[in-house]
């Protein structure tokens, strides 16, 4: 009989599985993964960016015709019609709330930036000793999952901030306070893995609903894009536990955030 370490207590595999596993998610990451994202992501800033030209510039046209009208009335007092708020200064339109495919974008990026944050409180758990024994091949995934999150969050505000939005910094509102007090009673490497595991599958069902929601080609291949990440995050986390790493052979939406939790 195979003699258990204390690192294999602590995970239903032992950390050179893990390890192997990290490093295999980080390479498709690299190799696949990222030049999808950044592929989709520049595509969608690039319409993005030609849409608002096109309405800066017909704006402008707009208010210049009025002045020439104004002028050539021979009024003593001429009266200037300006460009709508919206184009001239970053008015409702440009700066207020996001719909349509940027609202979907607001979603993921709150999303991303609680994955980020809950991450963080790991390592920061992790460090302090409150979790227990924590194998250095946990903080490595926890580091690598944490990372790609990240660059997730920053694709969707690179449209976001093209479309002429500031970036999504805050977490998902609502999602937020439900996984704050269940981080609290966290007590181990299984507890931070469970709890990291709701929230890639939450993810991962969303990017999955938003491919269905979206309009614009580009922003399906963002989501695309990103949402098998998201899976291979659950696949590993259920591993780890000890569960089989495809529980549904369709990935299900149940669990799906809804546009209404961001409406900043």
């Amino acid at each position: 009989m195979r003699r258990r370490t204390q690192n294999q207590e602590v995970l239903a595999i032992s950390e050179h599985e893990l390890t192997v596993m990290t490093n295999d998610l980080d390479q498709m990451h690299h190799d696949i993964g990222m030049p999808a994202m950044n592929a989709a992501v520049a595509e969608w800033t690039e319409k993005i960016r030609t849409s608002r030209r096109g309405f800066l510039i017909g704006a402008g046209a707009v208010a210049g015709g009025a002045l020439l009208a104004a002028c050539s009335s021979g009024s003593s007092s001429p009266t200037t019609t300006a460009a709508p708020k919206s184009a001239a200064a970053g008015g409702s339109s440009m700066s207020g709330k996001l719909t349509g495919d940027l609202a979907v974008a607001a979603l993921a990026a709150s999303l991303e930036n609680l994955a980020v944050a809950a991450y963080g409180d790991v390592l920061t758990a992790a460090g302090a000793g409150k979790l227990g024994t924590v194998p250095p091949a946990v903080a490595t995934f926890v580091t690598t999952a944490k990372g790609q999150h990240a660059q997730h969050a920053q694709a969707w505000n690179s449209a976001i901030v093209a479309a002429g939005h500031p970036a999504v910094t805050a977490t998902d509102p609502v999602l937020t306070p439900v996984i704050t007090a269940d981080f609290a009673k966290v007590t181990d490497v299984p507890g931070a893995a469970n709890l990291a595991l709701t929230l890639e599958n939450g993810a991962a069902q969303t990017y999955q609903n938003a491919i269905s929601v979206v309009k614009a080609t580009s922003s399906v291949k963002v989501a695309a894009s990103i949402q098998p990440v998201e899976m291979q995050h659950a696949a590993i986390l259920y591993f780890a536990l000890g569960q089989y790493p495809v529980p549904n052979a369709f990935n299900p939406v149940t669990d799906a955030r809804p546009l209404t939790d961001y409406t900043g």
